[in-house]
């Protein structure tokens, strides 16, 4: 079982809505480290709390902490950062192997006698259909609806595939062509903003962050989302279905 030593006392209660959350607040961190945490960038502020709520002495210690909360733009720094986002952004070119790849690890669980149910992404994702759809008819009322048919008549083995994985994984969820794209509708539509989730028996809150494999990711940055694009690799894919940070 992972231990969070909670180092510097930045566990808390609070109240949102009607249901008790725990929180880490950074007021509680700068009373115990040399520096004006208060006074950091935004972003740095959410790297921090990032760092507070997955601290375990292991891949987050004390120690990095401490180094980030000194954070100061005239000294440049050697050490990492262990950041885990909230949640992953994927489009369907990045997306779709990904999936390929989870449900290609379930198969290999399944052969070696495993659970394949344990196979899941650990952090939210949400794959997002945005490339596909060609124009075939236009200029009349009918248009989108006929595209749209047409496009599910050319992919219809595809979006079977991602269907059940919307369905077999846990944390996954795919948003159809024809409802927007990543960088018109999807990232303000599906950003929550503050993440309120269940983790070690008690609800978190915590601000939202994001990974998207969509160049255009950081336009959440509007929202007050601190969110990055990051290419494609197969680190970031193992990343996404694994428990260590990205």
């Amino acid at each position: 079982m992972v231990k969070h030593p909670d180092s510097f006392g930045a566990r808390a209660r609070r109240t949102i809505g009607s249901v008790p959350c725990e929180v880490f607040r950074l007021d509680a961190l700068e009373k115990r480290v040399r520096g004006s945490v208060s006074r950091l960038p935004f972003s740095i502020k959410i790297l921090l709390e990032n760092l507070l709520r997955w601290e375990d002495g292991a891949t987050v210690r004390a120690e990095d902490i401490k180094a980030l909360a000194r954070w100061s733009p005239r000294k440049t720094s050697e050490r990492e950062i262990a950041f885990r986002p909230a949640r992953v952004l994927l489009q369907d070119f990045t997306g779709v192997p990904a999936l390929v790849d989870l449900a290609a690890m379930r198969d290999a669980a399944l052969r070696m006698g495993g659970d394949p149910k344990g196979i899941n992404p650990l952090m939210p994702a949400d794959l997002v259909i945005d490339h596909s759809v060609q124009v075939d008819h236009f200029g009349t009322r009918e248009s989108f609806a006929a595209n749209v048919a047409r496009e599910y008549e050319r992919n219809g083995e595809r979006y079977a595939f991602l269907r059940w994985g919307q369905n077999a994984f846990r944390n996954l969820r795919v948003v159809p062509p024809g409802t927007g794209i990543c960088h018109q509708v999807n990232l303000e539509y599906l950003a929550p903003v503050v993440f309120r989730r269940k983790a070690r028996g008690v609800f978190q809150a915590y601000p939202d962050t994001l990974l998207g494999t969509d160049s255009h990711t950081p336009m959440i940055n509007g929202l007050g989302v601190v969110g990055w694009g990051v290419a494609a690799s197969k680190r970031k894919r193992r990343c996404w279905a694994s428990r260590s940070p990205c």
